[in-house]
């Protein structure tokens, strides 16, 4: 079994606060953004970073699907989710970039063993990424959506 791991990035022109906010909003923003590869999302806890609790369905693939339910954490300015239903691990990291923000999404797994593992490590960060990068897109423009039409309110 080896660490198989994919990691997709986005600046976003908002204020570091202002993306982590919405990054740790499982309530009202990450239905927002989640892509067509998730479905049946819920709030089990909480709603709002630390002490939230999600579940979601992942389909990765036609034939690969995951169960999520992710317990939430945290750190600095770091969103940790970790699946109480397998090893993975995803990290939403806000970062200063310039007059905005970075976001980057780190999922990471134990793969399987054998020739099946060789496979998972070449293949899963692939697709992966592609679902990272989508729903990314989903969350600059939820975030720069809200800025705008605050910008033009006041």
């Amino acid at each position: 079994m080896g660490q198989v791991s994919a990691t997709s990035t986005v600046l976003i022109e908002a204020d570091p606060a202002t993306v982590l906010a919405a990054v740790a909003d499982y309530q009202a923003m990450r239905p927002k953004i989640l892509s067509a590869h998730y479905s049946g999302y819920r709030v089990l806890e909480g709603g709002q970073g630390a002490g939230t609790v999600a579940e979601w369905k992942l389909q990765a693939t036609k034939s690969r699907s995951r169960n999520v339910k992710a317990d939430v954490d945290v750190a600095g300015r770091t969103v940790i989710e970790k699946d109480a239903n397998s090893s993975m691990v995803t990290n939403w990291t806000v970062a200063p970039a310039g007059p905005g923000s970075s976001v980057t999404v780190k999922t990471s797994w134990q793969g399987a063993g054998g020739i099946g593992g060789f496979f998972e490590k070449t293949f899963a960060p692939l697709g992966l990424r592609k679902i990272q990068a989508e729903v990314l897109g989903n969350l600059k423009r939820e975030v720069e959506g809200t800025i705008g039409i605050e910008g033009t309110q006041g």
